[in-house]
């Protein structure tokens, strides 16, 4: 009887014990980044969590503690020539709870952030790892810039860069009375951004042959960048810089703090008919527009950020609202420009699904004062269109097509101050289009274009280049 009690007492335990493990939070991968000022931790894990992250030194450390987890297989080691990760190891505390360490090549400051569940349930937590640098104790990028954002890409900076005098060069300057020689400040770079559709546990729509919307979409914004980059008086902003999923706000967000004047969302359609076909453009509805200037109105934190330049904080209610609809209806304008322009360069390049700008309330198009486009590729769930969408040469031509889009709208509607503003504009004369209407459009007078242009009359013809004054 006895031997009965203690095998049933000993049963209990490991039911107790197999119950309290089923409960516990997996941690099922771990992945590594490198990005050019910092590198990244992404956990899979299964379930939420509570998590505690900090730093030991002598040797330099990072710490992660994850409450009532368990580690599920191994942890990938860094390369060794990773530059600034040298070993993980983890171990249990507390007898429930998982500790990982970092053995880290240097010290720095490490920024976390929380992603919440995807489809399956699972969650990630990024660790985004910033060095110090030059002796300096290390500090986070400032997301108010586009060079100093830890998930926008930055330009090669080879474009003559300024040397300022020195302060003591001033002041000696000064002291003999004598002007200081600055450099001329070089014309400021049109910015685009551009957003990879979905990412990370995100994978987007699936194509019959199992195409993820995410890869082709990051494919093809990373040539349509390099575009970009390539072209004088440009520069390219990639929101996301790897396979990890954005919340849809925080795109948006990234492309405002990055003084973008273009936000470009790339994706590939889907629907449950595999022979639908084509590529789209879209732009934000009025209804979409009417909704988020109600929320920006009714946002207290918003009311500190500047729109369209100008900040809200110290206006009266009406004043505000005024304001923020005219910022709203520019950027439309703007917008409608832009994608107007995109899809005729897709025309060029294979099948539409339809020919003209489609309007829809897309999260990631809601910025009041960033000019935003969503272009959806081509639909994935059909065969034909997945097999060129896995193809390096339809994404080099996809990526092309959109750049000359975005090209040719900045040719018209650069803003002032930048370089391709400051080389002047051109315009491409098309069917049923007049020179007293080109001249309204662009804000100037008809007797400026014929001057510029050396005409004697007020005809054109289709295909006539103009170029189109700075000034009027």
């Amino acid at each position: 009887m006895r031997s009965f009690i203690n095998i049933l007492f000993i049963a209990v335990l490991h039911f107790w014990a197999g119950s309290a493990f089923a409960q516990q939070t997996a941690v099922n991968s771990l992945k590594h980044q490198v990005s050019s000022d910092h590198s990244s931790l992404i956990f899979d894990l299964s379930a939420k969590f509570s998590h505690k992250v900090f730093q030991l030194d002598n040797p330099p450390r990072l710490v992660i503690d994850i409450r009532d987890a368990r580690l599920n297989g191994k942890l990938d080691q860094p390369s060794a020539n990773h530059p600034l990760f040298k070993k993980i190891r983890s171990a249990v505390r507390n007898d429930k709870d998982l500790r990982v360490v970092v053995d880290l090549k240097k010290n720095g400051i490490a920024k976390n952030l929380t992603i919440p569940a995807n489809q399956s349930g699972g969650y990630q937590l990024m660790i985004d790892f910033f060095a110090k640098q030059d002796g300096l104790a290390a500090k986070p990028p400032v997301t108010l810039s586009v060079a100093s954002h830890p998930l926008v890409s930055k330009r090669n900076a080879s474009l003559n860069p300024v040397k300022r005098p020195s302060a003591r060069s001033e002041a000696l300057a000064v002291a003999h009375n004598k002007p200081v020689k600055k450099a001329p400040q070089r014309s400021k770079d049109v910015v685009i951004a551009i957003d990879a559709g979905h990412g990370g546990q995100d994978p987007g729509a699936k194509g019959p042959h199992g195409t993820h919307e995410k890869d082709v979409t990051f494919a093809i914004a990373k040539k349509l960048a390099a575009l970009i980059d390539r072209k004088q008086g440009m520069r390219a902003v990639m929101v996301r810089q790897g396979d990890y999923y954005i919340d849809l706000k925080k795109r948006m967000k990234i492309a405002r703090e990055s003084k973008a004047d273009l936000f470009v969302s790339i994706h590939a359609d889907a629907y449950d008919n595999p022979s639908v076909k084509g590529a789209s453009v879209f732009t934000l509805s009025n209804k979409g527009a009417t909704t988020e200037m109600a929320r920006w109105l009714a946002n207290h934190e918003n009311s500190a950020d500047l729109v369209g330049g100008v900040s809200l904080v110290d206006k009266d209610d009406v004043l505000a609202s005024v304001l923020l609809d005219l910022s709203m209806t520019a950027t439309q304008e703007a917008s409608q420009n832009a994608a107007t322009k995109v899809l005729g360069s897709l025309k060029q390049v294979g099948h539409l699904h339809s020919r003209s700008v489609q309007k829809a309330g897309f999260l990631v198009l809601k910025s009041p004062d960033v000019p935003a486009i969503l272009v959806e590729t081509a639909f994935i769930s059909n065969p034909d269109e997945e097999s060129k969408l896995r193809s390096v040469a339809h994404q080099n031509k996809m990526a092309r097509a959109i750049f000359n889009g975005i090209d040719s709208y900045f040719q018209q509607a650069a803003p002032a101050g930048t370089y391709i503003a400051e080389q002047g504009r051109q315009h491409v004369i098309s069917r049923g289009e007049t020179l007293s209407g080109i001249a309204q459009q662009y804000g100037i007078s008809m007797q400026k274009i014929k001057t510029t242009n050396a005409m004697n009359g007020n005809q054109v013809r289709i295909g006539q280049v103009l170029s189109i004054p700075v000034d009027g």
